[in-house]
């Protein structure tokens, strides 16, 4: 078998205008090829690292026969994001952020999506496995959905977690706007917290008047670190609340909802540790004291309440300033905190071995000019790698850039193996990978889930600025499908 990705079918800009519409702003972005560097001749040890990848999480959805169905609408709306300002919003449902669908694993998910936008739209399952034709990128996966037209998405599914849903059309409008939301994929088992709380956390770029400033994707924030906002909101509100009572043990959901801010959360006391990251379960709990999500990333915290009435802040710190997120307000009587054990997925592979094999895939990160490219090329003219399902693959992501770049990959999960050099035993499956100035950053996946995938950097700006890519996963031979 060929274990080495190969060079997919080259596109034109010609081939690609109604793409370009539909994924870009105004300014001329860039997509990519990738260099094969794998040699072959470590086909034991990618053996090995398969074998030990085998049960790491479900290669297909099992349903369940129940059907959970929403109506969702796009349309505009006024909401405050400041207190006694009013915000002329694009939202799911009228709200910002757009509502939690909360369904548990097994369950079928059906959203009936109307555009009542006055511009084209789509809706992103960040971090799903879905299968490609509901993953929501316009021209490749669904034609974008036309002001007054509807869409159907329906999947079911295999993980359970905390996902994001955003539009992909014109991202770094429309995400900034407010088209953005939760779904939370419930374990079929309860393991009993006293409350379960999506925090979904956004930056805002407002005027005096509570106006969105419409300078969208403008070149300072193309070629620095993207659309950085002056007002910070948890689930909507700049000074949000949370309300438990004594020994409660809460699980957060955190969400980074902000089109290019990162954020290291802070929880000093009581002390909290994380359970999931990009909604997967890690293999063995950890401090969630600085905790980074990049933009589009999740990271759920077990956190136990103190046994006596006050207050705490959590707040974050990436930037060096801290800012408040949320006032957790301890009020009321005591409870007996639920005495269980936290969460965890001890099925993650280690992949020490995953150092020594040699690369496949490389994505070379960098400014050329006004235009961020991948491996020197623009979208829309694109060359796909091609990789094989249930075949150990390894990726490196090279900055030769002194900005940041969270690289996010649709429908599949990979894990860290080693950054700059040094070997990373991070025991989490994740979404995204958050590179740093100069950095190169290797990261190893099995893909599953066949199809052509966007992988992009999750600076909006920066995808809207060129860097975005193709991956495609061969569809499986029919002889080893499963029946």
């Amino acid at each position: 078998m060929n274990r080495r990705s190969r060079r997919g079918r080259s596109r034109s800009l010609g081939d690609l205008v109604p793409v370009l519409a539909a994924v870009v702003t105004a300014a001329v972005v860039v997509i990519v090829g990738l260099f094969v560097l794998g040699s072959g001749s470590d086909a034991g040890a990618r053996a090995m690292l398969e074998a030990e990848f085998d049960g790491a999480y479900p290669a297909f959805p099992t349903p369940s026969g129940n059907v959970v169905e929403v109506d969702v609408t796009a349309a505009p709306a006024t909401i405050e994001v400041v207190e006694g300002l009013d915000t002329q919003v694009w939202a799911f449902n009228g709200v910002v952020p757009g509502e939690v669908h909360r369904v548990t694993l097994g369950d079928t998910f059906r959203m009936n999506f109307r555009n009542e936008l006055p511009v084209e739209t789509t809706v992103h399952w960040h971090g799903v496995r879905v299968p490609n034709a509901m993953d929501g990128v316009p021209g490749i996966t669904q034609p974008a959905i036309q002001p007054g037209e509807s869409f159907t998405y329906e999947f079911t599914p295999p993980d359970a977690g905390t996902f994001f849903y955003h539009s992909h059309v014109n991202s770094t409008e429309q995400v900034e706007r407010g088209l953005y939301g939760t779904l939370v994929v419930e374990d079929t088992e309860s393991v009993g917290y006293s409350q379960d709380v999506v925090m979904v956390i956004d930056d805002w770029s407002l005027t005096p008047t509570g106006a969105i400033d419409t300078d969208f994707n403008n070149p300072t924030d193309v070629t620095h670190n993207g659309r950085w906002g002056s007002v910070i909101t948890v689930n909507g509100e700049d000074e949000a609340q949370l309300t438990a009572r004594p020994g409660e043990r809460v699980r957060l959901r955190f969400v980074n909802a902000s089109v290019a801010r990162p954020y290291a959360l802070r929880f000093v006391n009581p002390p909290a540790q994380v359970i999931a990251i990009d909604g997967m379960y890690v293999r063995e709990p950890r401090s969630a004291d600085a905790t980074l999500i990049s933009p589009g990333a999740r990271a759920d915290v077990d956190i136990t309440m103190p046994d006596t009435p006050g207050t705490f802040e959590i707040v974050e710190d990436f930037s060096t300033r801290a800012v408040r997120l949320v006032t957790v307000v301890v009020d009321g009587g005591p409870v007996d905190t639920p005495d269980f054990a936290a969460p965890r997925n001890g099925e993650i592979p280690d992949w020490a071995e995953a150092v020594d094999v040699d690369v496949d895939i490389e994505y070379k990160l960098a400014l050329t000019g006004s235009r961020w490219t991948i491996n020197g090329d623009s979208f829309p003219t694109f060359e796909a790698e091609q990789i094989e399902p249930d075949v150990f693959t390894k990726v490196r992501f090279t900055n030769n850039s002194i900005r940041l770049h969270p690289m996010h990959l649709h429908g599949q999960f990979f894990q860290v193996l080693a950054r700059n050099g040094e070997p990373v035993n991070d025991g989490a499956f994740r979404d995204s990978v958050l590179l740093f100035k100069d950095d190169v950053v290797d990261v190893g996946l099995v893909a599953l889930d066949a199809g052509m995938w966007a992988m992009h950097c999750h600076i909006l700006e920066h995808a809207a600025g060129g860097m975005m890519t193709f991956l495609e996963v061969t569809a499986r031979d029919p002889v080893e499908a499963p029946s």
